[in-house]
């Protein structure tokens, strides 16, 4: 007796996706391929092996023939390699099909990260925290961070901000930083508005 193969249904998107690298092309012949980390130390790449595929936001329109982009890829195999990452995936058999993926930005959910040690965070979890000073004065949210190497600097903007103009960077560091609360979804810093 046989049975006839279901269709696969489309992989659900995780509600908790978060952008964490994007495939720069294929590395060598066997469907291994490039993949340049947003972050330093990549093991939200690592922690999954389901990558969820978005095609770069200038795609440039799809050769005929060409096979449409996966919604997923299941990897077998991911390492560091310089300062990137090279992997491979169980649907890419070849150079061709790793080519294919250039450009594709890659999510992973949030809830396969690994865990975070103590006085540790995720970027992508303190982006949208309000931000507070000791006299409790509010000094806008977080809209992201800068790394320059020696440690990350918080990128505030207050509220009515228009843009980089009007951010406030603060170190994110000991010196600055009183408390990260993420229950009450605040950061409590030694910083001045007139800073």
């Amino acid at each position: 007796m046989t049975s006839t193969p279901s269709s696969a249904a489309e992989p659900a998107w995780p509600d908790d996706a978060v952008e964490v690298g994007r495939i720069g092309g294929a590395w060598g012949v066997k469907g291994w391929f490039k993949v340049q980390p947003f972050a330093t130390d990549p093991q939200a790449l690592f922690s999954s092996k389901r990558w969820f595929l978005r095609a770069a936001d200038e795609a440039r329109p799809a050769r005929p023939g060409a096979a449409a982009l996966p919604a997923l890829l299941k990897i077998v195999e991911a390492k560091e390699h310089g300062d990137g990452v090279v992997a491979r995936a169980q649907e890419v058999a070849d150079r061709d099909g790793a080519e294919a993926l250039r450009g594709a930005r890659i999510f992973v959910g949030r809830s396969s990260f690994p865990t975070a040690g103590a006085d540790e965070y995720y970027w992508v979890d303190l982006i949208g925290l309000a931000v507070l000073n000791r006299e409790e004065q509010l000094l806008g949210s977080v809209v992201g961070l800068l790394d320059t190497g020696a440690h990350s600097v918080l990128r505030v903007l207050p509220e009515g901000g228009k843009g980089e103009a009007d951010e406030r960077l603060i170190p994110f560091v000991a010196r600055y930083i009183d408390e990260v609360d993420m229950p009450a979804r605040c950061i409590r810093v030694d910083w001045g508005l007139d800073y």
